[in-house]
């Protein structure tokens, strides 16, 4: 039953596996329509968690907008999402990064994830 569920699955999913790792920040670029016109909408902020797997898998983006923190959730293989780019790389020792909510200012910031020498950067 769960081989047949994932042969069904395999249509959905993205050939072009997104490349990033909780406690990046990213640009999610979100294809927009508007009556009969596309447009590309740009989502920047820190990878908080991704959860799910196959056509389920979602990952959630927060940003802080005029002092109020936002948060979206996105699928991962959604034909909606056009591209994910990578800005910075964040330090990170959770899965989870719920506590960022309490969180106001400069205690937001994370530690930047840096390449070791002769080392490429990881890809997750």
């Amino acid at each position: 039953m769960a081989n047949l569920i994932e042969l069904a699955e395999q249509s959905s999913l993205r050939e072009n596996k997104l490349s990033f790792a909780i406690g990046d920040t990213v640009d999610v670029h979100t294809r927009i329509l508007e009556g009969d016109k596309e447009r590309i909408q740009i989502f920047t902020g820190v990878v908080i968690a991704m959860r799910g797997s196959g056509t389920r898998e979602t990952f959630t983006v927060r940003r802080i907008v005029a002092g109020e923190g936002v948060e979206r959730t996105f699928p991962m293989h959604s034909p909606k999402v056009a591209d994910v780019v990578v800005k910075r790389h964040g330090r990170v020792r959770r899965a989870k990064l719920y506590y960022l909510r309490d969180r106001i200012g400069k205690a937001t910031r994370l530690r930047e994830r840096r390449a070791k020498k002769g080392e490429v950067e990881p890809q997750h």
